[in-house]
């Protein structure tokens, strides 16, 4: 597991204790497909959004994910205008990467009262997705996944490469919402990055839905 700024991103349970610390014990560790990155953002407005948004271990292995996974606080935990990002390396959780600007987002928004008892349960199906390559053929469309903790809607956003892709983007709306259980009458949107930036309202048109 790689560390950067981990003295500068106060999310774990043991403030005494710091995210370079989170190792797995020594013995035959299990590899990821992918190497990925947990980022955590801040909302600080003395600062610009650049600023506020840090980057706090990457890992490739299964026991690593858990070691770091089990210390940190929990999405729920989290303060008001704050995230976490899980992304694969290299790629930041911002629409202007070069591996999400074709691309978009499966959003699923829970309220106030949704956040004790689905939130975190939620959030780490979301991650399993993820490191466990859930999406098969699929997986090399997936960027990231990202939890907006906010006063009265909380967000859960996966992110996909390339919204001109359909059928794949479809694909994996439907096993997103498979592996929620959200049901059937409720449904999933997902927005393409363009048309939230360039949005007039408070939401931008879904793209697709599932």
């Amino acid at each position: 597991m790689s560390v950067t700024d981990s003295t500068e991103v106060d999310v774990t349970e043991d403030h005494s204790a710091e995210i370079s610390e989170v190792k797995a014990p020594l013995a035959v560790k299990h590899p990821l497909q992918n190497t990925w990155a947990l980022w955590y953002f801040k909302n600080d407005r003395s600062k610009d959004w650049s600023e506020n948004l840090k980057i706090v271990a990457k890992f490739q292995f299964v026991e690593d994910f858990w070691a770091l996974y089990n210390h940190i606080q929990p999405a729920s935990r989290l303060a008001n205008g704050c995230d976490y990002s899980l992304f694969k390396d290299g790629i930041k959780p911002e629409w202007e990467d070069p591996r999400n600007c074709k691309g978009g987002r499966w959003l699923i928004s829970l309220n106030k009262g949704q956040r004790a008892t689905e939130l975190d349960h939620s959030w780490m199906e979301i991650l399993l997705c993820l490191i466990g390559e859930a999406f098969e053929d699929n997986s090399d469309e997936i960027c990231g996944a990202t939890v907006n903790i906010r006063p009265k809607v909380d967000k859960l956003s996966l992110w996909t490469a390339n919204a001109g892709k359909k059928d794949a983007t479809c694909a994996i709306g439907k096993k997103l919402k498979e592996r929620l259980g959200v049901p059937n009458h409720i449904v999933v949107g997902y927005e393409v990055h363009e048309d939230t930036k360039s949005r007039k309202g408070s939401m931008a048109k879904n793209r697709y839905t599932v």
